[in-house]
């Protein structure tokens, strides 16, 4: 089965997710900040939230691949569960005796506590400094988006920018090594940094790094980069190096250099592709000429020399390049409140099942009735789920999905999701 993604908006055939299990249910408060949490989170309407999502691609046809599966199905090879388990130990500082406990357990049990932790003893979590974890939980992992990334046949295994998600991208590479259901890929890159626990971790060094919430793939010559708060100016340099090396079809790699917030983390949290035509985006920061707009650097991949030319707007940028675009507000255009409210809650995050098929969480009311009011019909998530509605016709749709508890871990529907194979516009 092959994977090719070379649009945010063709008709999507496979995606892989992470449905949020312990991991979530594990954190408490003083882990919040550690662990990018700005709330604790009720783990069951969450994992309910999920299945509905889920579903909602199922009723258009889309296979739903689930991370965690695909890792105990490799975790079952002995060669590859120990590759795993070593790296563990040798990079990310875990201790010989855990690991040795790890590798005896079974496949599914492991692959369980890889994303979910281990907790550590009760004597241990009740002494006067209490350590609660033997492996801390990765309660992030159910935003797929970030850990890798696939730019037409190409699969880029990032490079995260805190200590949190560093155990997310030695899950990825294990994943599109060894899974027969990720194996349709032309090449893999990894952006290798050591991670925190490695003895040559240099914390003086300005890695690379890059999450996949920050890469936008609107064409199969056109790729949009964020320079956020997790993607640094070094990440973005070394993957527009490897797309010049490796000579891919992307030409154009457009940097987008966003305010440093807590609210605008990845690119995809202000400006989304939803049709052909289309995209959902915070007026702040898209739009030229104000305090928080972002500033727009274009690179030709096929030129001789590695150049960011800064350039006046990113709609004017991509529109010489031949895409025109119109712009869906975030929040609507007439309050600023409104609009600074929404993309708080990620109604710029818009993930497309096809062109003009959008999810985007419900609380986003003034982002959907914006897009109503152009047409679109809204189609609530229980609606959908229960089979009322054939998605792929009747014209564009936002299926708005109830997502109150998923919403509180501060990302949206294209953060949840990585789209594994599209069809061509």
């Amino acid at each position: 089965m092959p994977i090719h993604v070379d649009s945010e908006i063709g008709r999507l055939h496979r995606v892989l997710v992470h449905r949020p299990g312990r991991e979530i249910d594990w954190m408490v408060p003083s882990m919040m900040g550690s662990l990018l949490f700005d709330d604790i989170l009720y783990g069951d309407e969450a994992r309910e939230e999920h299945d509905a999502f889920c579903e909602i691609f199922r009723r258009a046809g889309v296979e739903v691949i689930e991370a965690q599966d695909l890792l105990a199905d490799v975790l079952a090879d002995e060669a590859v569960r120990k590759e795993l388990l070593d790296e563990l130990e040798a990079e990310y500082g875990a201790p010989y005796s855990l690991v040795r406990r790890l590798y005896e357990l079974p496949p599914a049990e492991l692959a369980a506590a890889l994303v979910e932790g281990i907790r550590a003893p009760a004597e241990v979590a009740t002494a006067a400094q209490p350590q609660l974890f033997e492996l801390n939980p990765l309660p992030n992992y159910f935003f797929q988006r970030d850990p890798q990334v696939v730019m037409g046949r190409q699969v880029v295994v990032s490079s995260m920018a805190t200590a949190a998600r560093e155990r997310e991208p030695l899950l990825a590479r294990t994943l599109f090594q060894h899974h027969p259901a990720l194996a349709g890929y032309h090449q893999l890159f990894e952006i290798d940094v050591p991670p925190t626990g490695a003895p040559h971790h240099n914390p003086n060094f300005p890695y690379p790094n890059l999450e996949g919430g920050d890469v936008l793939v609107v064409s199969p010559e056109i790729v949009l980069v964020g320079l956020s708060e997790r993607t640094n100016r070094r990440g973005i340099e070394v993957l527009a190096g490897w797309l010049r090396r490796e000579e891919t079809p992307f030409r154009h790699l457009i940097m987008v250099e966003m305010p440093r917030k807590r609210s605008y983390m990845h690119l995809d949290t202000v400006f989304t592709l939803i049709d052909r035509n289309l995209c959902l985006a915070h007026l702040p920061v898209v739009q030229p000429g104000g305090p928080e707009s972002a500033h727009i650097y274009s690179v030709d991949l096929y030129a001789r020399e590695l150049t960011f030319t800064l350039r006046g707007s990113l709609l004017d940028l991509l529109a010489g390049l031949g895409v025109e675009l119109a712009v869906v507000p975030c929040g609507g255009a007439a309050e600023r409140i409104d609009q600074e409210r929404e993309q708080w809650t990620d109604g710029a995050n818009a993930f497309a099942i096809a062109p003009g098929l959008i999810v985007l969480y419900r609380r986003n009311r003034k982002t959907i009735d914006e897009l109503a009011r152009r047409g679109w019909r809204v189609l609530p998530e229980e609606e959908v789920v229960a089979g009322r509605h054939d998605l792929l016709t009747g014209g564009p749709a936002v299926v708005s999905l109830q997502g109150n508890e998923l919403s509180r871990a501060r990302g949206g529907p294209r953060c949840m999701t990585m789209a594994l194979e599209r069809d061509p516009l």
